[in-house]
C-alpha cells in the first residue's frame, strides 16, 4: 500500500502528479470542513507535504498520530513547530540549494530596481509622462556602493558573489562569524551605519524576529537602500514604513512581508519602495527542482534511506 501523505496547499500539477503516483495523497486545502477532514484521514497520515509559508503547526501534527515526516517545499522551516517535531521524533526535510541562485538573482533585481527607480521609470514611459514632462529626476548609483548582508548563509553568499561583480565592498552580520573574505559585524546597527545598501537573507523564526529594528533602519539612513528576500518577520515593518514615508530611509525592495499576502496600504502606497509577491524561487526551473526534492525526501524516508536534505532538529 502507498503511504498516506497530507498535502497542505496546492502545488504545481507536475509535483501533485508525482506525489499521487507514489503516495495516497489527501488534499487539506480542498476540505470544506478542515477539522472533520483531519478526524477522518488523520489516523492514517504518515507524511506531510507542505511549503515554507504553511509549515506544520503542533496542533496539526498532534492530529496525525502516525506522522513520521514533514517535507517542506522551501528552504525556510520557521512555520514548522520544530520543537514539537523533535519531541515526537518526526523527521523534517526542506529544499535548500536548488532555490539559492534564483533568490539571489531577485535580491539583486530589487536592489537595482530600488536604487535606479526602475518601476517609476517604466511608468514614466508607459503613461506618456516622458513626452509631456521630460526626463525624470536622477536616481541613486548602486555599483561601487558599500553593501551589508544580514545572514551570510547559502543565499547570502550567493548575493555576495553578485555584489562583488558590481565592485561593492561587502560586510555582514551573523550570530557568529564564519570563514569568508568579508568583514564581520557582531552588531547589525553598526553594520547598517557603515554601509549604503543592506540586503536581508537571514532565516526566519523567533531568533531573527525584528532583527532589522527601527534602530538598524535609522542607522542605514536617508540615502540607504534596504532589500528583504528573507522573511517579513526579520524586519520591523512599521518602522520601515515610517522611515520610507518620512525620508529617513532612501528606498526599499521587498519580496516578503509580515502578514502575506496582506500588505498595509501605508506601505503599498510609498513611491520609494519596489515590491514582489514573494517570488524569490518562483521560476519554472526552480519550482520543478524544489518539488522533485520534496518527493525524493518522502520517498527516501518511506524506503528507509537517508534523506537528501534533512533539517537538523
Amino acid at each position: 500500500m502507498k503511504p498516506d501523505v497530507l498535502m497542505i496547499r496546492a502545488s504545481t500539477p507536475a509535483v501533485t502528479e508525482a506525489l499521487e503516483r507514489r503516495f495516497a495523497v489527501h488534499k487539506l486545502w480542498e476540505a470544506k470542513d478542515r477539522d472533520a477532514f483531519l478526524k477522518e484521514v488523520g489516523p492514517a497520515i504518515r507524511g506531510i507535504a507542505t511549503d515554507g509559508g504553511a509549515g506544520a503547526s503542533a496542533e496539526l501534527m498532534r492530529a496525525l498520530p502516525k506522522l513520521e515526516i514533514v517535507a517542506v517545499n522551501g528552504v525556510g522551516v520557521d512555520a514548522v513547530d520544530l520543537a514539537y517535531a523533535r519531541e515526537r521524533g518526526i523527521v523534517v526535510a526542506n529544499t535548500p540549494d536548488v532555490l539559492t541562485e534564483d533568490v539571489a538573482d531577485l535580491a539583486l533585481v530589487l536592489l537595482l530596481a530600488a536604487g535606479r527607480e526602475i518601476v517609476a521609470g517604466d511608468a514614466h514611459v508607459r503613461t506618456g509622462a516622458w513626452e509631456r514632462e521630460g526626463n525624470r529626476p536622477l536616481a541613486r548609483r548602486v555599483n561601487g556602493k558599500r553593501a551589508g548582508i544580514i545572514g551570510l548563509g547559502r543565499i547570502g553568499r550567493a548575493v555576495a558573489r553578485r555584489l562583488e561583480a558590481m565592485n561593492m565592498p561587502i560586510a555582514y552580520h551573523n550570530r557568529r562569524p564564519i570563514e569568508s573574505p568579508y568583514v564581520y559585524y557582531s552588531d547589525p546597527i553598526a553594520l547598517a551605519k557603515d554601509v549604503d545598501c543592506l540586503i536581508v537573507t537571514a532565516a526566519g523564526g523567533d531568533a531573527s524576529r525584528g532583527l532589522v529594528s527601527r534602530e538598524v533602519i535609522e542607522a542605514l539612513g536617508p540615502d540607504g537602500i534596504l532589500v528583504n528576500v528573507a522573511r517579513g518577520s526579520v524586519v520591523d515593518q512599521d518602522a520601515l514604513t515610517d522611515a520610507l514615508r518620512d525620508g529617513r530611509l532612501g528606498a526599499a525592495g521587498l519580496d516578503v512581508f509580515v502578514d502575506e499576502p496582506r500588505v498595509p496600504e501605508a506601505l503599498r502606497s510609498l513611491p520609494n519602495a519596489v515590491f514582489q509577491p514573494h517570488q524569490g524561487s518562483a521560476t519554472f526551473e526552480t519550482r520543478a527542482a524544489m518539488g522533485d526534492l520534496v518527493v525524493r525526501n518522502l520517498e527516501a524516508h518511506f524506503a528507509g534511506r537517508l534523506l537528501p536534505t534533512p533539517v537538523r532538529l
